[in-house]
């Protein structure tokens, strides 16, 4: 419903707040596509080399030559932001992909059968579901070593249960409605009905819930990243950023740890919002 058809028919304090909510989400979508924009092109737009040492002064103030300032090696900070941008973004959306593919077929499957099927499937969901995913990640760099790709293989499949729990009560309950029965007694087969109707129908919940593991997975491996077991030196990551400007805050000297924080929050939040905006016209439409 827009916010004139809202207007048209309630109180002015209503579509007033209406209105605010759809300010609030084309606030959140111009950011995280600026946000995604930067981290497909940031590599080649970069002014500077991300890597090369003193192109400004040690902990230089934000200026024309450089917007963000500069590190305690010289390095440009606006640089080093939109190099690391492709990997604190993509990271985290390769781990939702990855978990709600595989966490959403697991459920249907589940939901579909039910019987001891469902519940094998539960008790492995549980047993993973124990072990948080942080933890996970950081036992995968214990094994693997460090870098970027053992703690997004690792929190793909910690995150499967949270999926899969959600979206098998989701599909349960559409399958517990009269038109599916009614396709079965029509004798649509098994294959049709799935993925002509239950998945089309579990769309909007995964939606939404992969925009909340994505606000989760990229804290996640910037808590990584900020540990030193993630993203490896001299290459950029945001999360590393925000580590390696500690000794900076102390120093007066705080862009280095600010703007990629900044950035973090402004794109767990705008995610979040388009997320819960998702979610909210799911629950419309289950209406």
């Amino acid at each position: 419903m827009s916010v004139a058809q809202i207007a048209g028919g309630a109180t002015p304090a209503v579509a007033r707040r209406a209105a605010k909510k759809d300010w609030l989400v084309a606030a959140a979508a111009v950011v995280l596509g600026l946000v995604v924009v930067g981290a497909v092109i940031g590599p080649w737009v970069a002014p500077y080399d991300p890597t090369q040492l003193y192109v400004g002064p040690v902990n230089g103030i934000a200026g024309l030559a450089h917007p963000f300032g500069t590190d305690d090696l010289g390095r440009d900070i606006f640089s080093r932001v939109l190099a690391g941008a492709g990997a604190s973004v993509f990271a985290p959306a390769i781990v939702v992909a990855f978990s709600t593919l595989l966490g959403a077929a697991i459920a249907v499957v589940s939901a579909w059968f039910g019987g001891w099927v469902s519940a094998g499937i539960a008790r492995l969901i549980d047993v993973i579901f124990a072990i948080p995913g942080l933890v996970v990640a950081v036992l995968a760099v214990a094994i693997f070593g460090k870098g970027i790709a053992a703690p997004v293989i690792a929190l793909s499949i910690a995150y499967i249960p949270v999926v899969a729990r959600l979206t098998r009560t989701a599909a349960a309950r559409e399958l517990g409605k009269p038109y599916m029965a009614a396709l079965q007694v029509q004798g649509v087969s098994s294959m049709a009905i799935v993925f002509r109707h239950l998945v089309p129908a579990l769309l909007p919940l995964v939606a939404a819930q992969m925009a909340i593991g994505f606000g989760y997975a990229m804290l996640d491996l910037s808590a990584i990243s900020f540990l030193g077991l993630g993203q490896q030196p001299p290459a950029p990551d945001w999360g590393s950023m925000i580590a390696n400007g500690q000794a900076g805050i102390l120093a007066g000297a705080p862009e280095q740890s600010v703007f990629p924080a900044v950035l973090v929050v402004l794109t767990v939040l705008s995610v979040g919002v388009l997320g819960g905006k998702v979610a909210v016209w799911a629950e419309e439409k289950e209406r």
